[in-house]
């Protein structure tokens, strides 16, 4: 499947791209395309989509909710302790009421 010039110039418009006639000779569309063509008529029935053609056989943990048992230690690193005791930080306040 062969495309002229303008269709290419078309295509290009469509994607917003200005390319020259130059470089869309140089790019050589066609091959790419007859590419796509020849990977089309590959027969795929009977084949499962997949990701990856990797297999990844990661080691999991068990997916437990904890409260993370760290809370003290957190909030002994705020700057401004006065929610400490409260168990929240204070921060600085970065909106006016008006």
């Amino acid at each position: 499947m062969a495309f002229s010039k303008s269709q290419l110039h078309k295509f290009a418009d469509l994607i917003k791209i200005d390319i020259s006639d130059e470089k869309l000779e140089q790019m050589n569309i066609d091959s790419v395309i007859e590419w796509i063509d020849k990977l089309k008529a590959i027969d795929t029935r009977g084949v499962e989509p997949m990701l990856s053609p990797a297999t990844h056989n990661l080691p999991r943990r068990a997916d437990t909710v904890t409260d993370g048992g760290i809370r003290d230690a957190v909030m002994a690193n705020a700057p401004d302790k006065s929610g400490v005791s409260r168990g929240y930080f204070a921060v600085p306040k970065v909106m006016d009421g008006d």
